[in-house]
């Protein structure tokens, strides 16, 4: 039987708020977990959500809460700077019996990742199957909302790209995440959930063909390409520079350190008849 009753950890208003919300208009029982004070809570997204305010270290309270509302699935929309949590998250999940543990994942694949990040995350992803909790992991390359603050658009009006970047990645809609993200969870059976891994892709292109968007647009938004980004560009050289690598791609395998681009869409056949946006349509180009 599909899952029907969730936690969500991190339901702010770029990923967790709108799985919170997705989950909801599937008719699903969701508690949203939230550190004390934290402003999320006045979302709009968590309307119909029940709400609970906790320490994300107190496994005690954490593991109350999630027995008191029977919690199944717990989602995780954590925050990089936030992902620690995810360890005594998931120690109260096992302590109240929840059934499967979705980690913050939402962007490029880091199962098998060797540094950085990625390897953050998969060595999460391992500790929570050490618990005896089955994980699933989420993969959808760069979020299309994300573009403008990439390219430098948002904050100077203009696209920056560190070189050609013509090589191709996956590139996905906030709606399409976190819609897909409901709709696996509510209607796969568990069978097919448990330490499963879908990579999804709402389009494949690349940051070149996106500025070549820009400047067909009305009004044109010129592309300058460079060899170093803007002073305080710090993540958006990180992430551009794996992108130039191919390893944004929703394809992309950290064991062998290629990208498989027949892999990349994989799993979006799990939501049979769904229309992927596109770039242009997000962005309004």
């Amino acid at each position: 039987m599909p899952y029907t009753s969730f936690a969500v950890a991190g339901a702010g208003p770029t990923i967790g708020g709108r799985i919170v919300q997705a989950l909801i208009n599937r008719g699903a029982s969701v508690v949203a977990l939230a550190r004390p004070g934290s402003s999320s809570i006045q979302s709009p997204l968590l309307q119909g959500a029940k709400i609970a305010e906790v320490d994300y270290v107190d496994v005690k309270t954490l593991t109350s809460i999630l027995r008191e509302h029977n919690v199944e699935v717990v989602v995780s929309a954590l925050a990089y700077g936030a992902l620690p949590a995810q360890r005594p998250i998931a120690e109260a999940a096992k302590e109240a019996g929840v059934k499967l543990f979705v980690p913050s994942e939402y962007g490029m694949p880091t199962e098998g990742g060797k540094e950085g990040h990625p390897l953050v995350k998969s060595e999460l992803a391992d500790y929570v199957k050490s618990l005896g909790i089955p994980v699933l992991r989420v993969y959808n390359g760069l979020l299309m909302e994300f573009i403008p603050w990439l390219t430098g658009v948002e904050q100077l009006g203009k696209v920056h790209l560190l070189g050609e970047l013509t090589t191709p990645c996956s590139f996905t809609s906030l709606e399409d995440v976190s819609g897909f993200v409901a709709h696996v969870l509510t209607t796969l059976p568990d069978p097919f959930l448990r330490d499963a891994t879908f990579r999804i892709e709402g389009e494949r292109t690349s940051l070149a063909a996106i500025g070549a968007l820009y400047e067909a647009g009305v009004p044109p938004v010129p592309v300058a390409r460079v060899t170093e980004l803007p002073e305080g560009f710090v993540k958006q050289t990180f992430l551009q520079s794996k992108v130039a690598e191919g390893k944004i791609s929703s394809g992309w395998d950290n064991y062998i350190d290629k990208d498989v681009p027949e892999n990349a869409a994989s799993g979006n056949k799990a939501w049979e008849g769904h229309n992927w946006k596109s770039v242009k349509e997000v962005l309004g180009l």
